[in-house]
């Protein structure tokens, strides 16, 4: 079985848009959680446009209530992002290599590159008591210096995963990706997937039961208003005829 997070930073941008707690994130995280996920992403990013600082702390605070379910925090890590980490001291933190103008991430680390950044922000994690992620791409060769310098699990960068479901060369790209988790696996990694993953594109990366865990949030989000629109709109009209 594959864990279920849910992402719910674009709550948070439908609630920041209007300047009111509507939506009110944390009672969408209570009823994700009470549906039976067993967590929640956020990923606050410096301007705060979406999830933000003090929504990590108000969830944490809920979590207690759901000691069985995790809290997992997403982001680049600046001295910001893991001041805030590292007192709020989540489940699990997902570091990503965000540049912080982009308007979503768009590649993995390279660890190669960056692992003498990375060490040191990885033990600060872990000696919190935090599990600590790194924003992978599916490139097998690289899972075991990953584990070298710390880290716990990889989550799988499945951009180039959903951009290719339905199409030609498909099953390769499938094959691409499990490869990568079974690298990570015999690494002593564990395994988290996440970005652009939906209801149709997901069974088969989750399928040969390598990945632990997935993050969804854009999706799912717009799937719930696809799958939910018509009852609304129809309980307005029935409430005015």
């Amino acid at each position: 079985m594959t864990h279920l997070s849910v992402n719910l930073n674009k709550i948070g941008l439908l609630r920041n848009s209007r300047g009111r707690n509507y939506p009110n994130l944390m009672s969408m995280a209570e009823r994700t959680l009470e549906l039976g996920a067993f967590g929640i992403t956020i990923h606050p990013r410096p301007d705060q446009r979406h999830a933000t600082y003090q929504d990590a702390y108000d969830l944490k605070n809920l979590l207690q209530r759901f000691p069985d379910r995790e809290l997992n925090i997403e982001g680049f890590p600046d001295s910001q992002f893991l001041s805030v980490v590292l007192e709020v001291e989540p489940d699990q933190c997902t570091l990503v290599p965000d540049d912080p103008n982009q308007l979503t991430s768009d590649h993995g680390w390279n660890v190669a590159r960056d692992q003498d950044a990375l060490r040191p922000v990885i033990a600060k994690l872990k000696e919190k008591g935090i599990r600590v992620v790194l924003f992978m791409d599916p490139e097998a060769e690289n899972m075991t210096l990953a584990k070298e310098i710390g880290a716990d699990r990889v989550e799988l960068y499945t951009e180039a995963y959903a951009n290719a479901y339905g199409k030609d060369g498909f099953e390769q790209v499938v094959e691409q990706y499990q490869q990568a988790a079974q690298a990570a696996i015999d690494a002593g990694l564990g395994v988290n997937a996440g970005h652009d993953l939906d209801l149709n594109n997901i069974e088969p990366l989750c399928r040969a039961g390598r990945v632990t865990e997935v993050s969804i949030g854009h999706a799912l989000t717009i799937e719930a208003l696809d799958l939910g629109w018509d009852n609304v709109v129809k309980a307005y009209l029935s409430k005015l005829a």
